[in-house]
Formats: C-alpha cells, sequence, structure tokens
C-alpha cells in the first residue's frame, strides 16, 4: 500500500498482485502487507465483472454512506443494494492471515482454486486465475483508448 501526503491528510492506496489457492474450506490467504492495511475488521462482497471486493471497515462505512444517499424508490438503486450489501459480509482474519469466503461468494466469483489478489487503489479485488487472466486479455485489447479517454478529457463521470 502506498501513502501520499495531501491537503486533507493521508491517502492509502492498495496496489500489487498476488497468487493465492483458496483450500477446500474457503480459507484464502490475504498477504500481509494487505492485512496490514486493511486492519483486523473487513468486508467482502460481490464487485464487479464477477470478482469480489474487499474492504477496510472504514471504506466500507464510506460507501454505506454514500449509498444511503440515493433514492430507495429506484429500481436500480435496490438492485444494486441487493447485490452489493445483501452479499456482504464482515470477517476477520485468522491467525495464519487468512480469510474464510462464504460459499454464495465463492460460487458468484466461479472460484475454484487458484486467486487473484489485486490492490485497486481503496479495495483488494479477489478473481478466480482463470476470469482475471481472461478479463485482462480482453481488456489489453482497448487499454490504449482506455487510458487516452481516461487522462486526456475524453472520459465523462
Amino acid at each position: 500500500m502506498a501513502h501520499s501526503g495531501g491537503k486533507w491528510g493521508v491517502i492509502i492506496v492498495l496496489m500489487g498482485e498476488f497468487h493465492h489457492n483458496i483450500d477446500d474450506k474457503n480459507r484464502l490467504i490475504i498477504p500481509a502487507k494487505f492485512r496490514n492495511e486493511l486492519g483486523d475488521n473487513i468486508v467482502i462482497t460481490r464487485g464487479l465483472e464477477k470478482c469480489l471486493f474487499v474492504y477496510s471497515l472504514d471504506e466500507w462505512n464510506k460507501i454505506i454512506e454514500r449509498i444511503n444517499t440515493l433514492p430507495f424508490t429506484k429500481k436500480n438503486v435496490r438492485a444494486f443494494e441487493r447485490s452489493f450489501i445483501g452479499g456482504a459480509s464482515m470477517i476477520d482474519f485468522d491467525k495464519q492471515g487468512r480469510i474464510v469466503i462464504t460459499s454464495p461468494l465463492v460460487h458468484y466469483a466461479n472460484i475454484q482454486k487458484e486467486c487473484v489478489i489485486i490492490g485497486v487503489n481503496e479495495r483488494l479485488e479477489i478473481w478466480d486465475k482463470e476470469s482475471f487472466d481472461k478479463f485482462m486479455e480482453e481488456s489489453s485489447e482497448c487499454l490504449d483508448e482506455i487510458t487516452e479517454n481516461l487522462f486526456e478529457g475524453g472520459y465523462e463521470a
């Protein structure tokens, strides 16, 4: 994790890529460098592109605050909340630095055995290795265009 000073204090960035196997009891080792930055309590939930998102409790609370500003009367908001919040679990690390991923989350991300754990700014992503490799291959074909649009004013939020 990188630290950067700024006007509002320290910005923490999770980064890096690690490969570990999930065991028969759905336990997965999270690298020490990530565990140290995430803290004792983490939240894991369904991510996008069929991966899992992992947040520190502080980051999770920031996201919930933002979600709480969305109108629950909108169908898309309710669908997002059901998937993102409804599928979430608060978990702790065991003495070996492992987490236990719930069966529904393992199924959602199609995790077989080998996992890729990547730091992506404020969150970790956990991928099935085959799914990650396929995603990276497909997105690498258009990465130049994506980069150009993001950094040259072509991106609209």
